[in-house]
């Protein structure tokens, strides 16, 4: 049986739930999970709801039957099948525990994306990518042909049918045209110290002020430097005993689990963007590990 899931956001508003449960309900389909928030300081309502049809109705048939509740409750919809895998496309540069902690999920089963591309501005991880049966694409960026650079990574994004870029460590900054191009569909990692640690060496500085938490902070990437509505955080606590080069290997730990926490919360579409701020619903019991498993 088919799984689908159904996302809305919409102005609150009484009826919205019975109107939803209700259209389901006609069309012999079984709702499976429900998450929904009313957000009572914007006014904005938003819900995702997973359930399985038992009649066969296909998804474009019920996208088109539920216009009427959409229109009426102008309502930003869609519905998706569950069993569709996101087309992805990676960005990285030097560091490559980000990289290599994402192909590892995917290739277990973990993370149920299809990395359709990997483009890096240096040939570290060329034979890597290569090795995993994935297209490498290797475009160096310049200040003189960033524009050019950008088009380039655009058409692979394009020739792929990419719905999301992931910047695994990706140390070029994006320009805000190509953020515009992709709204809530670039995900970047970075280090939780922005901006209280600036400029290079982020955990050495870190060190030299004694700091007893590191983390790290998953966000969309806005025409705002690292300012973009975050998705996913989390910390570890260090001590004094530690070096440098300890706070650098528990950091990026850190920034690795982050990520694919986000990437999971998105390619389920699970978060919804709110103003400066995101909605991120848990996921349902046991789907992480029913993804190992699968």
């Amino acid at each position: 049986m088919q799984t689908f899931a159904l996302t809305v956001k919409c102005r609150t508003t009484r009826g919205i739930v019975a109107a939803i449960s209700g259209f389901l309900a006609d069309n012999g389909c079984n709702i499976t999970d429900s998450a929904q928030f009313d957000d009572q300081e914007t006014g904005n309502f938003f819900m995702r709801i997973s359930f399985q049809s038992e009649t066969g109705a296909s998804l474009a048939a019920l996208q088109d039957g539920f216009s009427v509740i959409g229109d009426s409750f102008k309502m930003e919809y869609d519905f998706h099948d569950e069993a569709e895998k996101m087309k992805v496309v990676i960005m990285v540069s030097r560091f490559g525990h980000c990289l290599n902690d994402l192909l590892y999920r995917w290739r277990i089963g973990a993370l149920p994306i299809d990395i359709v591309a990997v483009i890096s501005n240096h040939l570290d991880y060329q034979k890597l990518v290569v090795n995993h049966d994935i297209p490498f694409h290797l475009i160096r960026v310049t200040k003189e042909n960033k524009a050019e650079a950008e088009a380039a990574q655009m058409a692979v994004v394009e020739e792929t049918g990419a719905e999301l870029i992931v910047l695994a460590r990706y140390m070029q900054i994006l320009s805000d045209d190509m953020c515009r191009k992709m709204p809530g569909r670039i995900i970047n990692i970075h280090h939780s110290f922005l901006p209280s640690f600036k400029g290079a060496n982020p955990y050495k500085q870190a060190f030299e002020r004694g700091v007893k938490l590191i983390g790290a902070t998953s966000h969309y990437v806005t025409g705002d430097l690292d300012e973009g509505p975050i998705i996913e955080q989390d910390i570890i606590r260090v001590s004094h005993a530690q070096s440098p080069a300890d706070y650098v290997s528990l950091g990026r730990d850190v920034e690795s689990q982050v990520l694919s926490r986000a990437i999971h919360a998105h390619i389920h579409r699970r978060v919804f963007i709110n103003g400066n701020k995101t909605v991120v619903f848990p996921a349902s019991p046991g789907s992480y590990a029913s993804e190992r498993m699968g």
